[in-house]
């Protein structure tokens, strides 16, 4: 039989993810002409997402499986003071369909990328000070 994880082993393996999608997305972003915006725009979209999801484990809040950050910023306990507004989290939502998939959207350009990578920072930020030893980075 399988043994329960550990709550900290979870959030730290949420943290772990993050961090990746985080580092894809900057790394990404330092290509020339050459850069996939709608790349960069989706990982910062599941940066975000996954920090928000590895608070929630370490508080031990249930979560559905969703991409909504408005709908895990608003699991967040009120005790929990990130000195994030839903409204400047919300608009990475758009990344989880139209930077993944072909359709009629509106094409991502750099500016667009830099403003998601910026918030996906910003959530990190936010989240860390929340999380034990994550603070230091």
């Amino acid at each position: 039989m399988k043994k329960p994880p550990k709550p900290e082993a979870d959030f730290r393996a949420w943290v772990k993810k993050a961090e990746s999608d985080l580092k894809t997305a900057e790394h990404t972003l330092t290509l020339k002409e050459s850069c996939p915006f709608d790349t960069v725009c989706f990982h910062a979209q599941q940066c975000a997402e996954k920090y928000l999801k590895a608070l929630l484990v370490f508080r031990s809040i249930d979560f559905p499986k969703t991409h909504d950050l408005r709908l895990l910023m608003q699991r967040v306990p009120a005790d929990v003071k990130l000195g994030l507004l839903i409204g400047e989290v919300v608009p990475l939502n758009r990344y989880t369909i139209e930077a993944r998939y072909p359709g009629d959207w509106e094409p991502f350009d750099r500016e667009e990328a830099e403003i998601a990578v910026s918030i996906a920072r910003k959530v990190r930020k936010a989240v860390r000070a929340s999380l034990p030893t994550a603070r230091r980075k």
